[in-house]
């Protein structure tokens, strides 16, 4: 009897840590995408319950209806304008995208997310006059099909809105930025009015990316010892996420709302692109992130419980690079679905590795790579890598990157390679001159993986279409033969 009594004490205690559970940002950025299905099946496996979106998608929608996972929904930026300036805008995304999926049994569906980032400094003040128009039209169209008690509309906003002056850096010390803290207190007051979060995306690696005299332990959450602690009257603060998140704290204190409730919408560290962005920075990151989050110390500035949205799920090979070539690499899982490293997400510090999408299926194991009986080296090869390059993803041959170490004739092969992947193996796509050839041979070694694309979707049609042409071309030559023969 007291050994049952033990046993279910013990597994309500487990569940207790598992309700702990942080949630994943989910972006299809992609060029060969994972069903949905199976992308949601492995959220269940790993135990994520919460997974923010970057727009409505149908068949990912689908995929999560029925389960307990809860959603944030994006509208994305372009799609501002149109609904600040017109509530029947909003109106039809809501019922397209909320009253067709938020129903009892559907989709969980928790906030909409207006926008992203939309104040960032590189948008040059694109998005400032529309946000929070768009923000109460949408927040207005939730409440008007009923949904306005358990859906709250908010916005996702760059940490780049507030700082601390470089005269007294520390927190404390820190606002919203001059030019836009008007607007962003409006929006603050209309959050706080709706009861709905402030959400605000925290990167500590970008702090070290920026800066080559920021002191590397201090982006993690394990290098106190190593680092000058920063001291802010009592507060005593060993890492930049602390730090960069009180400096919020402050900002929304100095607006008059100290309480309001905060949610990090992404944090996490990249895994390539980047000389500090690999498997063991990332995996250090976000462990420490996670057992910091999940023992709900807090903050010096607010104690309790911090709620996160991992950035991200998986790899995006199709994202825009002009921030930096680790904009492709955030993923906690690869483009094909497998994990990049053992991470426990119930903050346990146990070597538990995430369990991996299921029932993936491959293209044909065949690379293309530079041809080896090519000597010259000359500019065309230069050029047909170049070429390659741009319309593919060679982030991983980047200075401080998992493939940097490659030869004149390895680079040339990792480019054909990707070039070939991403236009689906078609035959004619790996020529560049008559310097590539295909191979059955995986030219891959332990630190550089030369991948083999996922066949779904587009690729599957096309791959059967090549299938199709060349039994046309093969039955074409019997029926050609048997007119001689005859």
């Amino acid at each position: 009897m007291m050994e049952a009594l033990l046993f279910v004490v013990i597994m309500n205690y487990i569940a207790t840590l598992a309700k702990c559970s942080v949630g994943v940002n989910w972006g299809t950025m992609a060029t060969h995408q994972l069903p949905a299905q199976n992308v949601v099946n492995m959220l269940k496996d790993n135990g994520f319950e919460k997974v923010k979106l970057f727009e409505a998608d149908d068949s990912i929608l689908q995929a999560l209806s029925g389960t307990d996972i809860q959603v944030m929904l994006a509208i994305p930026n372009y799609m501002l304008e149109d609904m600040s300036l017109d509530s029947g805008a909003a109106a039809a995304w809501v019922e397209a995208n909320l009253t067709a999926y938020a129903y009892p049994g559907g989709v969980d569906i928790r906030y909409v997310a207006v926008g992203n980032e939309p104040f960032l400094k590189s948008y040059n003040g694109t998005y400032l006059q529309h946000t929070l128009p768009a923000l109460k039209n949408v927040q207005e169209a939730i409440n008007n099909v009923g949904l306005g008690s358990q859906i709250k509309a908010t916005v996702p906003l760059n940490a780049d809105i507030y700082n601390s002056p470089d005269s007294n850096p520390v927190p404390s010390a820190g606002d919203f930025r001059p030019e836009i803290r008007d607007l962003t207190v409006q929006i603050v007051q209309y959050l706080y009015s709706n009861d709905a979060p402030f959400v605000v995306n925290i990167y500590p690696f970008l702090s070290l990316y920026g800066n080559i005299y920021f002191p590397l332990d201090f982006a993690f959450f394990d290098g106190g010892s190593k680092n000058k602690p920063i001291k802010d009257g009592d507060y005593v603060y060993t890492n930049v996420f602390d730090a960069n998140y009180d400096t919020l704290v402050w900002s929304l204190t100095k607006a008059g709302y100290p309480d309001m409730k905060i949610i990090v919408g992404e944090v996490g560290w990249p895994t390539d692109g980047d000389k500090n962005a690999n498997i063991e920075n990332a995996k250090r990151f976000n462990q420490g992130l996670i057992k910091h989050v999940l023992g709900e110390q807090g903050t010096p500035a607010r104690k309790g419980k911090i709620e996160v949205y991992l950035f991200s799920l998986i790899d995006e090979d199709a994202k825009s690079i002009e921030p930096g070539s680790f904009e492709r690499h955030w993923g906690l899982f690869d483009f094909d679905g497998k994990s990049k490293y053992e991470l426990d997400l119930l903050g346990m510090e146990e070597n538990k590795g995430l369990v991996s999408v299921q029932g993936v299926r491959y293209m044909l194991r065949k690379w293309c790579v530079l041809n080896p009986r090519v000597k010259d080296l000359d500019q065309e090869l230069a050029r047909n890598v170049d070429y390659a390059c741009s319309l593919s993803d060679c982030t991983a041959l980047g200075y401080g990157s998992s493939c940097n170490g490659l030869s004149v004739e390895g680079n040339a092969s990792y480019a054909f390679n990707m070039y070939y992947q991403f236009k689906n193996q078609n035959e004619w796509d790996c020529d560049f001159s008559g310097l590539a050839v295909v191979t059955d041979e995986d030219p891959s070694d332990d630190k550089c993986r030369f991948p083999v694309m996922i066949a779904y979707g587009n690729s599957v049609l096309l791959l059967h279409r090549n299938l199709v042409n060349i039994l046309l071309a093969v039955l074409e030559g019997c029926i050609v033969i048997l007119l001689l023969v005859s």
